[in-house]
């Protein structure tokens, strides 16, 4: 059996930026074991898997060790992937996940999510010893510990205990300063589920928007994850939803090749 597979970097203009993802489309759903094995193969952040349901996708995620309940970039990458289906001709398509309806729109070279907004709060646990430095807030949303750091340097230089990061409680960290050329940068570490550091984040936007809106008083904004690879985001609260914009470009087409089996 043979499945075609897709590879996008995301959050990029040309290749070997943003944060790859992999795309499999398939006609129906796999045994989840098997999403999961092929995701591990992979081995990237995320792979994602869709299935064509009516004028809409059924959209499923997995890290190399578990499924998860929201991913931005494999997103972007998906709706990349459905864009350049010279036979669609479509400029909107519409997910539906876990967290619930996502809709990603092609304006341009660029790709605007609808994703929802999760404003932080004040959380009590300590991640000093895990990221190295005594962050002047700690807050945490969803999947995601949250900690502002004071400036884009520390933020660039930080070099977090990830073991330590792996025990805490929830899936990943986040940790974020203003920037230095943009409103705000980031980065995000998730050893937990398979992902040492994510090179660009896209549901971590849903935390990093709402917060850094609040606190610079203003609804638009541009950040940079600050990842050793690096990705840009262009970001706009609209209420209770984010809008999460990118651009992406398909590095890899192939086949995976299945064992023969009733699938």
């Amino acid at each position: 059996m043979k499945l075609p597979l897709f590879q996008v970097d995301a959050f990029s203009h040309q290749v070997f930026g943003g944060n790859p993802a992999a795309v499999c489309p398939l006609d129906n759903w796999l045994p989840d074991a098997l999403m999961q094995s092929i995701a591990a193969e992979i081995n990237l952040s995320e792979t994602a898997f869709f299935v064509k349901s009516g004028n809409a996708y059924e959209l499923r995620w997995f890290t190399p060790l578990t499924e998860v309940d929201l991913c931005g970039h494999a997103t972007l990458a998906t709706a990349f992937v459905i864009f350049s289906e010279p036979d669609l001709a479509r400029q909107s398509v519409v997910f539906n996940t876990r967290s619930g309806k996502l809709t990603v729109e092609k304006k341009g070279d660029w790709l605007y999510m609808d994703f929802p907004s999760m404003p932080p709060v004040a959380d009590l646990v300590a991640l000093d010893e895990a990221l190295g430095v005594k962050p002047q807030a700690v807050l945490a949303a969803g999947a995601y510990h949250f900690a502002v750091l004071e400036n884009e340097q520390q933020v660039r230089e930080l070099k977090p205990d990830l073991d330590a990061v792996s025990r805490l409680e929830r899936m990943a960290v986040i940790v974020t300063a203003p920037g230095g050329n943009c409103d705000f940068v980031s980065r995000v570490f998730g050893p937990k589920v398979g992902i040492p550091e994510d090179p660009v984040t896209g549901s971590a936007h849903c935390l990093l928007v709402p917060y850094w809106a609040a606190r610079l008083h203003k609804q638009e904004l541009f950040a940079r994850q600050v990842s050793k690879r690096g990705g840009e985001l262009g970001c706009k609260l609209n209420g209770d939803r984010v809008e999460i914009a990118g651009q992406a470009v398909m590095f890899l087409r192939g086949e995976i090749n299945l064992p023969n089996g009733n699938y």
